[in-house]
This record gives structure tokens, sequence and C-alpha cells, in this order.
């Protein structure tokens, strides 16, 4: 009689990061692993900072222990020296791991033997949606940063009608209309501001119109490859600024999300813009972790320079830990299934153009 093969280990880890609240894989993802006849180990108190108690993930079908000796083992975000040192040799680590600006973290791992899978480069084909935990995690980076606007603003958002008189409502920009722009955008119109979205790329001008803002058109185009916006040449770059400085002047709240993939944010508010603002003006930096999009913005702070106060929150997601767990969790199951057979086995490959794309680590040899 054949032996039962031995279930594949899948391993959710307690994030030990600053900060971080989320867990990669929630009670109800667990269930359905488990019912894949897949094994997973959850070190105790992972999912405490989003409120999920151990007795959750029991129930589910998951055990209490070790996560770091998995078959498979999914963080948030990457691992320090000593939890890759914990890693088995061919063991399969996927999450959020920089490997654009982490690259002492994924020599680590290489060294190691750890095949690893970094979800921030999913790609953007039609196939991956349900896998692309950037773009999950940025709705919830963008909702939240309209909340922060709105708190910090000394106005009201909405319009209101009172006996004392008419409020007019505040004036939000958006400049940057990927996800979590149009987020932002999509949130600060829910909650009653008058809403203008900016890009670089003009085609995503109805977009924004399709979350009932406005267009702001500055005559500069820098369409790049995969729907991410080119670097602007340092003549178009100043011709942004100038233009910018003169129409952030017009807004109460200002929320700003450009980046440039494995590059610096770029500056698109100088600090002549920022004086030019009105008093009281808010701007949240979503760049922060790269730079900043205002020349002012002090990554993971907040200041007020001219009477503006400016927001360069980190990690927004962790805020919002339940749903963004909640998204994550989906996000990295489906991108198990391109890793397991029907059987639940872990496939020696990574030949398919998603494992192909965010695996890090492997040799030539897996990726041919």
């Amino acid at each position: 009689m054949a032996d039962t093969p031995t279930p594949t280990r899948i391993g959710v880890v307690a994030e030990t990061a600053p900060g971080e609240r989320r867990v990669a894989l929630v009670p109800t993802h667990v269930q359905q692993l488990v019912d894949r006849g897949l094994r997973v180990v959850c070190e105790p108190g992972a999912g405490a900072g989003a409120w999920y108690e151990d007795e959750e993930y029991e129930r589910a079908g998951a055990e209490l222990g070790d996560p770091w000796g998995a078959d498979i083992v999914l963080t948030v975000s990457p691992p320090s020296p000593a939890e890759v040192d914990r890693l088995a040799s061919g063991a399969v680590l996927v999450g959020f791991l920089a490997p654009a600006t982490n690259t002492e973290g994924i020599a680590a791992l290489r060294k190691a033997g750890v095949r690893a899978f970094a979800v921030e480069a999913v790609p953007r084909v039609s196939r991956a949606q349900s896998m692309d935990a950037l773009s999950s995690q940025a709705t919830v980076t963008g909702y939240r940063a309209a909340l922060l606007a709105a708190e910090r603003l000394p106005r009201f958002f909405p319009m209101l009608t009172t006996a004392a008189g008419t409020v007019p409502p505040a004036s939000v920009l958006v400049l940057g209309a990927g996800v979590a722009g149009l987020q932002a955008l999509a949130t600060a119109k829910r909650l009653g501001a008058r809403t203008t979205g900016y890009d670089v790329r003009p085609e995503v001008s109805d977009q924004v119109r399709s979350v009932g803002a406005r267009w702001l058109d500055l005559e500069i185009s820098a369409v790049g490859s995969g729907g991410y916006a080119r670097e602007l040449t340092p003549k178009e770059r100043a011709r942004q600024q100038e233009r910018l400085a003169e129409a952030v002047a017009d807004f109460d709240a200002v929320i700003t999300t450009a980046s440039v993939p494995g590059g610096r944010a770029p500056t698109l508010i100088t600090a002549e813009s920022v004086r030019a603002m009105r008093p009281g003006s808010v701007i949240v930096d979503l760049a922060g972790e790269t730079g900043g999009n205002c020349e002012l913005s002090v990554p993971g702070e907040e200041v007020v320079v001219h009477d503006v106060t400016i927001c360069s929150p980190l990690n927004l997601p962790s805020e919002c830990a339940v749903h963004a767990s909640e998204l994550y969790s989906r996000n990295l199951v489906e991108l198990l299934g391109l890793m397991l057979d029907d059987e639940g086995r872990l496939l020696p490959t990574t030949s398919d153009e998603i494992l192909a794309s965010t695996c890090v680590t492997a040799t030539d040899e897996e990726v041919d």
C-alpha cells in the first residue's frame, strides 16, 4: 500500500515590523486551504493586530506553532535577518519583499536557499487581478488618505446648509490616478468634497471622471510601460512643478500618490507651492517611503509649514488592518493556487508567467 503523501505545510507568521498590524492569512482562507488537504501552522498571536484571535484560527483548522519551518511561509513585511535564519533551505517565502530596495534581504534569502516571491511584482495582466496585492493595499491607502485629509482640514468636507448660512464644500486635489489616487478621489467625493484629479497619463482622465471628479489638464503626457508613468525629463518636470504651483493654491486639501517603480518619488509640490497655499490647507503625501511628492514632507511625521499641515504617513493599510488583511489574504490564496497542484503539492518550477515575474530568488532552471 502506497504511503500517504505528507501535506504541504503553510506557515502564517506574526509580523514584527514596527507598526505592522496586518496578517498574511485570515481564518476564512485558512479553512479553504485546510479543506484542500493543506496543513496550516499559525504563529500564536499572528492575527492579534487585526483582531483575529488564535481560537479563530484553530476553529478554521490551523494549528498553533512555529511557522518558520513550513514548506511555504506567508508574510506581510520582509523578514528580518533573524527570521531569514529560521527559514528552511528549499522553503518558499511569499510576501512584500521590496526587491528594488531590499537588496541585502534578497541576497540573504538567496544564500539561505529560499525561493522567494515578491507580491509587489505581480504583473498587471487580467489573469493576475485577483493576486494583485499592490492594488488591494493601495485601495486601503487611498481610502485612509482621504479620511486623514478630512480629519486634519479645519473645515467641513461636504456642503452644509444651516440656519447660520451655507458652508461650501471643500476642494480636494489628488495627484496621481492609480489605484490609491482613484480610491482617494472616490472617498473624498463620498464625504461631500469637490474633487479634482491629475495624472501625467491623459488616458486615465475617464477613470477620474468615473468617480465623480474633475480632470486637471496640465498638458503634460508621460505614458510609460505596464500601466505606469515614465519619468519626466528635466524640462517636463520643471513645467509640471510650475503649473502645479498655480493649481494647488486653489485647493483646501491635496493628496499625492505619484511614484516611480524602483526609484525616488517625483517632487510635485515645491516649498514655494506650499507657501502659496491658503492657511489651514492640508497635504497628505503618500510617497513618503520613497522620498515624498512634497519637498517639505517628513516621512512618517506630520509637520506644519507656512500654516499648511503636511502629513506623510507610512503603512496606512495597517490602520485598516481588518479589511487590509482580508484583501491581502485573498491575494495570497489566489497566488498559492499557481504554486500547488490539484492535490495540494508544491510544484517544482515557476514556469507560469505570474510566478516567473514575482520570483526573486529562483535559479535559472526554475524559471526556464
